[in-house]
């Protein structure tokens, strides 16, 4: 990050702005749905949950642990994610949670998993694409994708498409896609996904694959429809986790002190995944977006857009052909 924007983002001015926002943000946290209210057991289902090893991910993974479900625990980092699995599994007292690796910014990495889950499991019930990166550096993936959307969006709409048939053949079943209200700020332009006419200023680039997220979801349920599954995509929040992590010490240091007074906990921040994914309230819904509170909310304009539906799954399928 260059000087300028180090300087904007220390700004008192910026301080307060993002002070009052956080307390806004605070008050929400009161009105929202909560999982230790909701009595649906998941024994005899599996889920896999992708970026599992911390924050939303690892408290989406241990409350289906509670539930009775065989969870999956989607990670790149088998260090972490061994941690994660034994952390899980004691304290949920579920020992039938399991680890498998995944990079969903690498498509060989998504496809040897995917093979994998299709090989070992008989049935898969709800899929939540919760991994995502924001802040990281400009780069270029093997597969000629910018790590960014690779990460983002492309991993996760190449690990669901595999997985499709099995999520029909377990119907009814769920996929559970984490987006971001900043989806809002994103824009569309399909030569991002190459790295072309791209702006990595801030999480610029973080909020155009929220945005493909929520456009992407919309038009997998339309395909979907009749099949039994449904999908859905969310914002769960201004949650303390590490997303801050590829950000300088300045950015990281206002956003965790901020944070520590104003801002969700992790374990806050997957009351809406879980929401999405187990409440009798969301059984048959599809096509929606959730606001941080489980509410129903209308996304930005972009995504309610069918004909950008269709070009952007049709693109994607492309990109992963």
């Amino acid at each position: 990050m260059n000087w300028e924007w180090s300087y904007i983002y220390s700004h008192p001015l910026w301080m307060f702005s993002t002070a009052i926002l956080a307390i806004i943000v605070r008050a929400q946290r009161k009105a929202q749905w909560n999982p230790r209210a909701c009595p649906v057991e998941l024994k005899g289902k599996t889920a896999i949950i992708t970026g599992a090893n911390t924050g939303i991910g690892k408290f989406i993974a241990l409350d289906f642990a509670h539930r009775g479900a065989r969870v999956i625990l989607a990670c790149r980092s088998e260090a972490r994610g061994t941690a994660a699995l034994q952390e899980i599994r004691d304290s949920s007292g579920n020992q039938n949670v399991h680890l498998r690796l995944l990079d969903t910014s690498s498509l060989e990495s998504v496809r040897k998993f995917a093979a994998r889950i299709l090989d070992e499991e008989k049935e898969l019930h709800i899929l939540v694409n919760n991994a995502g990166a924001s802040g990281l550096p400009s780069k270029i993936t093997a597969d000629g994708l910018e790590i960014t959307f690779a990460t983002n969006h492309i991993g996760p709409f190449l690990l669901t498409s595999l997985l499709l048939d099995l999520l029909k053949k377990s119907a009814p079943a769920r996929i559970v896609n984490v987006s971001s209200m900043n989806h809002w700020k994103g824009e569309v332009d399909f030569a991002h996904f190459r790295g072309d006419n791209l702006n990595h200023v801030m999480d610029s680039a973080y909020n155009h694959t929220k945005l493909h997220n929520v456009i992407w979801t919309n038009e997998l349920a339309r395909r979907l429809q009749g099949t039994g599954v449904t999908a859905n995509s969310l914002h769960p929040g201004v949650v303390m986790t590490d997303v801050m992590r590829n950000y300088n010490f300045i950015i990281r240091f206002l956003f965790n002190l901020i944070g520590l007074f104003f801002f969700k906990t992790a374990e806050e921040g997957a009351f809406g995944p879980i929401y999405c994914a187990v409440s009798e309230e969301t059984d048959g819904v599809s096509g929606k977006y959730f606001n941080s509170d489980c509410s129903l909310v209308l996304p930005a304009p972009l995504a309610r857009d069918p004909a950008l539906g269709v070009k952007e799954y049709e693109f994607c399928e492309r990109l992963t052909a």
